[in-house]
C-alpha cells in the first residue's frame, strides 16, 4: 500500500497524506490514475495496476535525508484552538520540526516516527527515512481547473486538455455547498492570511479577525481566489482530514497540493464546479 501511494503521488494522481493507508482519497488517486492510463477504471491495486504504476513511476520508495539547521531552527508556534487567540500570533507556522519535515515530503507524522522511531527531529544532522516523493512542479501551465463534487477532487488540465493532476479535496458541506458553474482565478496569495468577517455566517467568533500567515492558519496559507467574492481554493492545516471532513464552501487541498497548483495557474484559468467529470453543475 504504501509504495502505491508513493508512486501516485509521483504520478501528480495524488493520494494526500502518505500514511500507508487505504482509504478514500487513495481510491479516488487510484481511479484517477487508471483512466489516465487507460486501464479499467473500477479496481484497486491489483498486479495491472503496479506494473503499470512501476513502469511509468517506478525507483526508490524511501530514501535518506539529513535533517538541516533551517529544518530546526523554526520559529515554531503552538497554535491555539480559538481564532482570536491565533490572530494574536505573528505567524502561524509549524508546531515542531517533525511536522514541517512530515508535510514537506507529503507523509503522515505518525508514519514519520514510525519509519524512524529513534530519531531526534529536532537535532541537525540527524539522518532519517522519507518517502521518495514527486517534485512539486507541474509539467505545464492549467488552463483548466475541474472541482468535481461528487467524489471530492480536483482536477487540472493542460490547454490541449489533457489531465496534468488531481487531488483530493474538501469541497463544502451540506450546510454550506461548494458554488456552482463556471468562473476564474482572480489571483493567488502563496503565503495568505485569513481575514474572518462573522456578517451572515451563523458559526465562528463575532467579531472580523484578521488571522496571519503561516501552513497552520485556516487556509493553510496558499489562497486561490476565484471571481465569485468569498470563495478559493486554497491548503489546509490538517492534512489528514482532506475529503473526509466538510469545509464553509471552499475547496481545501493539502497544502503541499495547493501550491503546487497555485504555482501552475494565472489570472484568469478556468474554474468549473461539476457534480460528475466533464460536466458543470
Amino acid at each position: 500500500m504504501l509504495a502505491a501511494q508513493v508512486m501516485l503521488d509521483r504520478s501528480r494522481h495524488s493520494p494526500g497524506v502518505i500514511d500507508g493507508l487505504m482509504g478514500g482519497n487513495t481510491m479516488r488517486a487510484i481511479q484517477h490514475f487508471r483512466r489516465a492510463r487507460g486501464l479499467p477504471a473500477e479496481g484497486s491495486i491489483d498486479p495491472q495496476l503496479m506494473r503499470s504504476l512501476i513502469n511509468s513511476q517506478g525507483g526508490e520508495i524511501f530514501q535518506t535525508y539529513t535533517i538541516t539547521r533551517d529544518d530546526v531552527d523554526g520559529p515554531f508556534f503552538r497554535v491555539p484552538d480559538a481564532m482570536s487567540a491565533m490572530a494574536a500570533l505573528e505567524r502561524v507556522g509549524w508546531t515542531s520540526p517533525q511536522e514541517l519535515i512530515a508535510d514537506r515530503f507529503h507523509m503522515d507524522q505518525d508514519l514519520l516516527r514510525a519509519l524512524n522511531p529513534e530519531a531526534d527531529f529536532s537535532r541537525v544532522g540527524t539522518r532519517i527515512t522519507i518517502v521518495a516523493h514527486r517534485e512539486e512542479t507541474l509539467p505545464s501551465q492549467v488552463a483548466r481547473i475541474e472541482v468535481r463534487k461528487s467524489d471530492n477532487s480536483v482536477v487540472a488540465f493542460d490547454e490541449r486538455g489533457n489531465i496534468l493532476a488531481s487531488y483530493p479535496a474538501t469541497v463544502g458541506s451540506a450546510q454550506f455547498p461548494s458554488p456552482s458553474g463556471s468562473m476564474e482565478v482572480v489571483a493567488v496569495a502563496p503565503d495568505a492570511n485569513y481575514t474572518f468577517d462573522p456578517s451572515g455566517r451563523e458559526w465562528g467568533p463575532d467579531e472580523t479577525l484578521i488571522v496571519p500567515p503561516g501552513p497552520n492558519n485556516p487556509v493553510g496559507g496558499i489562497w486561490i481566489d476565484l471571481s465569485k467574492p468569498g470563495y478559493g481554493i486554497h491548503g489546509s492545516p490538517d492534512p489528514q482530514l482532506i475529503g473526509k471532513t466538510a469545509s464553509h464552501g471552499c475547496v481545501r487541498l493539502t497544502n503541499w497540493d495547493a501550491k503546487e497548483l497555485a504555482d501552475a495557474v494565472r489570472q484568469g484559468t478556468r474554474v468549473v464546479f461539476a457534480n460528475q467529470a466533464g460536466g458543470a453543475s
